[in-house]
């Protein structure tokens, strides 16, 4: 039995944004501009600072709910009969070919869920470990799951031995009853951003919750991926899947019956918010998504996936979030055959999401989109506007691939309007960024002239690095 993992094309189809704008109409772009002259260093990579996000603003009624379905429930759909845990210390240790960087992001997200969250957690070098984080190559993960990014797996500690308790079903969440040894695989060889979102999604769900939900606007614990590193929400769930009222062995039912007093302790601003019970998540709209973002469908399956995603969307009267990834992922799916019905996807998604401060974030991506159509425009000024207040929420949640590509996107449209030193400036804040959000330098070069192609008009400018 396979256990929560990050899946390798919905992550990449929102952690590059713009990913799909080579996908515009033939003769909408021009070449891509070659540098020419040897490129110059990539200034230093930047980092995030460990920072607390803002709190769970939902109802602590809606919050319950959403601790049960996390819970005792998998991706599958199959229920589990009891909730688990670790019952004492957690103690975690790092093993592998450890990437640079690793060590301070683990040690980072420990201390958030030591204050946040109030677990007893901390890093040890002991073999006796409760969490076993290996650092591997993305093919050895694939060799065993193929569309997986990085997953965590129970009663192992190394990868070697996946295979064989797999077949003993040590492996199976449904037969465990408490949480002794969890072993998490983890990426060595991808950019430091993809290698921090799998160490806060696994370590979560190694130490709690299990399933994902698209219902849930302000969460990892969701397979849209927008949120790349573990919210308020998320540690509030794992501060009450430690409550003391709670252990190992509980049936649904027996959690349920003590949720309310947890949450109104350690969550008492829950209790005055309207509970809002969005509606569950059908099957075959999951399906529709999977199939339109997953790997093995060619050019036209994708695009009838997306159109059945909206359909089902709007069967199911959603006016949330998850009708506005809809749009989004509708619109990447035709954007290069039918352009207008693209544009028209992410101005209504881009509406849908700034209803509410808890899917500004998803907004990004739309804002992203149509920025990248208005340079292909020759429309500096248009991009600019969909543009503002667009990094600085990027920023806030630590998503540095969207960040510099949101920053490139600027400087793209400063230079379309003649303002070529603006450009470079923000053009050089970019790179740093960029650095932690596509890792190698040939990366970072890549998407540097795919966002300098969107100009419609010729621009001596290279795109390579500018010193102010």
């Amino acid at each position: 039995m396979i256990g929560p993992l990050r899946l390798v094309l919905a992550a990449s189809l929102l952690a590059a944004p713009l990913a799909g704008c080579s996908d515009l109409p033939a003769g909408s772009l021009p070449p891509a501009r070659a540098p020419s002259a040897p490129a110059q260093p990539l200034p230093a990579m930047k980092t995030f600072a460990a920072t607390s996000p803002e709190p769970a603003r939902r109802s602590n009624r809606d919050m319950a709910r959403d601790f049960l379905d996390l819970s005792f429930e998998l991706e599958s759909g199959r229920t589990l009969p009891v909730m688990t845990r670790f019952e004492g210390p957690i103690r975690v240790r790092l093993t592998g070919d450890v990437p640079k960087g690793m060590v301070g992001e683990l040690e980072n997200v420990l201390g958030r869920m030591r204050t946040e969250a109030k677990l007893d957690i901390a890093r040890t070098d002991s073999a006796d470990a409760q969490v076993t984080i290996q650092a591997v190559s993305g093919d050895e993960i694939r060799r065993f799951l193929p569309q997986a990014a990085c997953f965590v797996v129970p009663n192992i500690t190394s990868l070697k031995d996946y295979p064989s308790a797999r077949r003993k079903g040590l492996t199976d969440w449904a037969q465990l009853t408490t949480r002794e040894h969890m072993a998490i695989f983890v990426p060595a060889d991808v950019a430091p951003q993809e290698m921090r979102d799998c160490l806060h999604e696994e370590l979560a769900q190694s130490l709690g919750p299990l399933n994902d939900l698209y219902r849930l606007p302000d969460s990892v614990f969701n397979d849209d991926n927008i949120h790349t590193v573990l919210t308020g929400f998320d540690m509030l769930m794992l501060r009450v899947t430690y409550a003391p009222e709670l252990h190992s062995g509980m049936t649904r039912g027996e959690v349920a019956a003590v949720l309310p007093g947890i949450l109104r302790r350690i969550n008492p601003g829950g209790e005055a918010v309207p509970y809002e019970g969005l509606s569950t998540t059908p099957r075959d709209w999951i399906d529709a998504v999977q199939e339109a973002l997953g790997p093995g469908a060619g050019p036209g399956a994708r695009q009838r996936a997306g159109q059945k995603v909206i359909q089902i969307a709007r069967r199911e009267g959603w006016r949330d979030h998850r009708l506005a990834f809809s749009l989004y992922v509708y619109g990447r799916l035709v954007q290069g055959s039918d352009p207008a019905s693209a544009r028209a996807a992410f101005e209504t998604a881009r509406e849908i999401c700034a209803r509410s401060p808890e899917t500004r974030i998803h907004g990004a991506f739309s804002s992203a989109q149509l920025a990248a159509h208005a340079l292909t425009r020759g429309d500096g000024q248009q991009a600019l506007s969909y543009l503002e207040g667009q990094p600085e929420l990027a920023l806030q949640y630590q998503n540095a691939a969207l960040l510099s590509s949101l920053l490139m996107l600027r400087a793209e449209a400063l230079d379309q309007l003649n303002r070529p030193q603006e450009a470079a400036t923000v053009r050089l804040d970019s790179l740093g960024w960029a650095r932690y959000g596509f890792g190698p330098d040939y990366a970072v070069r890549e998407k540097l002239n795919e966002i300098a192609a969107l100009s419609p008009q010729t621009v001596t400018r290279v795109a390579q690095p500018v010193t102010p």
